[in-house]
């Protein structure tokens, strides 16, 4: 049936990376009809080399006082954990001061509960998801060690694992021995570490969006491809949006779930969002020469390694150069040469490198919920490196919104007139 002869205006979910796939098929199960749209292929965009975590620990705001005196030297650090593309400063101001003002130690606080409460419930909406498209096997049992050189590299993590406390989120500090029986692989400089049990590792978060998205075209689902080039809008409600070509498909609802995208296109909703990109990269090694069952990291050298994609995938660090600049691959060289620090067996063989855009807001939580200009559109965008983690959560709370149920938390946290 072509989109434009749609007897009733179906609800239009666009981007179809993990949130929106799971928007979407969630949605649907609602009893909705939906048109899920997207400038590429399903799942091809940080959905498709992200590092594979169920990461519920790692909640905490990016802005905050610890962090703030490290800045400068990492900016000042070619290989460093955060680089900034000079010729990107001007653009990038606005979204660093807020940044900044997000780190007051009071918004700190309100920003760790509105993480927090969004990480306590990851798998009571996550198994049920998995279990209705027939994929709870592509969640592994294993959790993610956290690693430390010495006695002062743990204690710099102390904050961190502070917060996880107070929030009761399971965790345990391991010696060296104890690490070791858990991963033989682990280099012996490596002193101590903690275990977040609850931190599980997706088997393939490319093929999880493409089960999802699966999933939802057998059940009646639409999928569209193109760009969208702007939104017509009747007494304050949206009624349509076009895409290139001159194609138009109609909406009684919008949900913009377009990751590091979104910002481009609220602006032509007359909604500014501060969404900038964090720009990461992997290396996907196939044949790695030796074999890892948990995920790892390590926060002093800001790397992760998961054992994801059939293979094991290195990845990290951050670099703000915005969404059009080339990609620096060397900054993937760099993470594979600082993950064989921890794995001296690992080698690079059949191994390809990957850049994506995480979707970035200054105050590190996710926009979810209702545009404060336009009725009948929604956002559920901005979550960071915790896209995957908050997927199912993000679809159930997304779903309760736009079908008038009552969310089981409060959604002022997230609202998008906080900015």
């Amino acid at each position: 049936m072509a989109l434009n002869t749609l007897a009733s205006a179906p609800t239009v979910v666009v981007g179809a990376g993990i949130i929106g796939a799971a928007v979407a098929f969630e949605l649907q199960r609602r009893g909705q009809q939906i048109v899920l749209v997207d400038r590429d292929e399903p799942g091809r965009g940080a959905s498709f080399g992200n590092m594979a975590s169920i990461a519920v620990t790692e909640f905490l705001p990016s802005s905050r006082p610890s962090i703030w005196s490290q800045i400068p030297r990492w900016m000042l650090d070619p290989q460093g954990p955060v680089r900034l593309r000079p010729s990107y400063l001007p653009r990038l101001t606005p979204w660093f001061l807020r940044f900044m003002a997000a780190g007051r130690p009071s918004r700190v606080r309100e920003l760790e509960s509105a993480g927090a409460a969004l990480c306590k419930r990851v798998y009571d909406d996550l198994m049920p998801m998995l279990s209705a498209i027939g994929a709870t096997d592509m969640l592994s049992t294993e959790g993610c060690l956290s690693l430390y050189a010495d006695d002062a590299e743990l204690a710099a993590d102390r904050e961190h694992l502070e917060v996880i406390e107070r929030f009761g989120i399971a965790h345990q500090v391991l010696d060296a021995d104890a690490l070791r029986a858990l991963e033989p692989g682990i280099s012996r400089d490596i002193r101590h570490a903690v275990l977040f049990p609850e931190n599980r590792t997706v088997r393939d978060p490319y093929r999880l969006v493409l089960a999802l998205v699966q999933r939802f075209c057998e059940l009646g689902g639409q999928l569209a491809s193109g760009n969208v080039m702007g939104f017509e809008r009747s007494e304050g409600r949206i009624t349509a949006l076009r895409l290139d070509g001159g194609r138009r498909i109609p909406a009684a609802t919008l949900v913009l779930c377009a990751g590091a995208y979104t910002g481009r296109l609220s602006k032509l909703l007359d909604e500014a969002i501060p969404m900038e990109t964090e720009r990461g990269y992997h290396t996907q090694i196939m044949v790695p020469g030796t074999s890892l069952r948990h995920s790892l990291i390590w926060p002093a050298r800001a790397f992760m390694v998961s054992p994801t994609a059939g293979g094991i995938r290195v990845g990290g660090t951050v670099e703000m150069a915005g969404l059009d600049a080339p990609p620096d691959y060397r900054r993937a060289k760099v993470l594979v040469e600082r993950a064989k620090q921890a794995l001296p067996g690992l080698e690079a063989r059949e191994a390809t490198e990957w850049m994506g855009h995480r979707p970035a807001l200054p105050d590190t939580v996710p926009v979810m919920g209702p545009s404060a200009k336009t009725r009948g559109v929604f956002y559920a965008a901005g979550h960071g490196h915790l896209g995957l983690t908050y997927s199912a959560t993000t679809a159930r709370l997304m779903a309760d919104l736009i079908t008038g149920a009552r969310p089981p938390i409060d959604m002022r946290p997230y609202r998008v007139s906080r900015f």
